[in-house]
């Protein structure tokens, strides 16, 4: 019983959902990171990208097609304007205390 009441409801919407389930915003995973794999796909909850993993920088729209990195990680990726509109400003996840620049 304790398990299912460990959701909270806002405004309608379910939050501290488990990876692979639906999502609308990354706020409601527990991940932090609502993925969909193309423009056509619904979004799930999925993990935060590991080291040298593809990534996206944070996002206003909440929903990724690379996940943002985990903690401590930084997304190495072009920040352009053109790039967070189109959703295509990919980078790698890098640890900033190792970084070989």
């Amino acid at each position: 019983l304790a398990s299912a009441q460990s959701f909270s409801h806002q405004r309608g919407l379910i939050f501290n959902l488990d990876n692979g389930e639906l999502c609308l915003q990354s706020a409601q995973c527990k991940s932090r990171c609502c993925h969909r794999t193309d423009g056509l796909s619904l979004a799930r909850c999925a993990n935060r990208a590991a080291e040298n993993q593809e990534c996206s920088p944070k996002s206003i729209y909440g929903v990724y097609y690379k996940c943002p990195c985990e903690n401590g990680l930084t997304c190495e990726a072009d920040k352009s304007i053109v790039g967070s509109i189109t959703n295509t400003n990919y980078g790698i996840c890098q640890d900033p205390g190792s970084s070989s620049k």
